[in-house]
């Protein structure tokens, strides 16, 4: 089976600034070159990482981007892949864009995120009858104000778009921004409930349970993973629950069986960049879950696909065909 895949939801432009450290109020650091412009957020990544692992899977996106030059930037980014629709994109207002500080000094990176047309995508921008039958995947919950917001009879709009989704047939997935804070436990939960492939870092699966899944030192507290993946099943999650770590990924399918799969191992000086392993991760899943295969190979080709954006410093540019990506994964098994 080759089923058409739907991403909807964040479309941003990422602005990556070197500096010399990150001053404190009322200080000056320096911008250093190369100041790089690229595409980000879950439309972006996952759309163009399913492309290049299977070139003839077809694919559409859903959301806003802006009547700016960065919206231009956003669809032209799509252009190099023939097999995605970008018919249902809608253009209104500002491109939502982040700032990303990458301090040269600490090797950390600090982000100011302008939420922007991304704020206002919304379940009216979405015509149904024309996904119906397919996967829809959602991202990220906690980043799209207008469907974060309450509904007093589904918990959020974000819920109630889902559960509409489901009623056309259409299999759903969602993805989380890490972010701290309350607002975990009241936005996402609700959505749970109408979603089929649930696909979420350890970090956000922590958040969502309650359950502690890194210890004092930064360790994985791996007899921990099977309850928060059971709390997150509990939720309403039918099908997969996934969660991905940089140690590798684990999860529950729809029958109960618990299933992991360790992340290749790299060398450190072969890692050029973090910033699409997430979604890339994501893509895998994706694929095999469209593919009607199961867990188990969900988690490998998500590990190997992470493993390949990690080979190059942007988000999708080292991502590789799915024969290739199943080769690197013996090569570095």
């Amino acid at each position: 089976m080759n089923q058409k895949i739907c991403a909807a939801g964040n479309m941003i432009v990422d602005m990556l600034y070197p500096v010399r450290g990150l001053p404190g109020p009322g200080e000056l650091t320096t911008i250093d070159d190369p100041i790089i412009k690229s595409t980000g957020g879950a439309v972006c990544n996952v759309l163009g990482d399913l492309a290049i692992i299977d070139p003839a899977l077809p694919l559409a996106a859903l959301g806003r981007v802006g009547e700016d030059p960065e919206g231009g930037f956003v669809l032209d980014s799509f252009k190099p892949y023939k097999n995605i629709d970008l018919s249902m994109v809608k253009r209104e207002g500002r491109t939502s864009f982040t700032a990303v500080m990458s301090d040269a000094v600490s090797k950390e990176r600090t982000f100011f995120h302008y939420r922007g047309a991304n704020a206002a995508f919304c379940e009216s921008d979405i015509d149904f009858k024309k996904i119906e039958g397919m996967l829809l995947h959602i991202g990220y919950i906690l980043l799209l104000d207008a469907l974060d917001s309450e509904d007093s009879e589904y918990g959020t709009k974000m819920a109630r778009l889902l559960c509409h989704a489901k009623e056309y047939g259409i299999r759903t997935s969602v993805d989380v921004v890490s972010e701290a804070g309350s607002r975990f436990k009241r936005l996402v939960p609700p959505a749970l409930k109408y979603t089929d492939y649930c696909i979420i870092n350890e970090v956000e699966a922590e958040q969502v349970t309650g359950v502690k899944l890194r210890d004092s030192g930064g360790g994985l507290i791996t007899a921990n993973l099977a309850q928060a993946l059971e709390i997150i099943r509990d939720c309403g999650v039918s099908e997969w629950v996934i969660i991905h770590y940089p140690e590798g990924g684990c999860g529950l399918d729809n029958r109960g069986r618990y299933a992991q799969s360790q992340a290749l191992r790299l060398p450190p000086d072969a890692i050029q960049g973090k910033v699409g392993a997430g979604d890339a991760f994501c893509a895998g899943v994706l694929y095999t879950a469209c593919q009607n295969n199961s867990l188990e190979e969900g988690l490998e080709l998500g590990n190997a696909a992470a493993a390949a954006s990690l080979l190059k410093p942007g988000a999708v540019e080292g991502m590789k065909g799915v024969n290739e990506l199943k080769k690197l994964r013996s090569f570095y098994k």
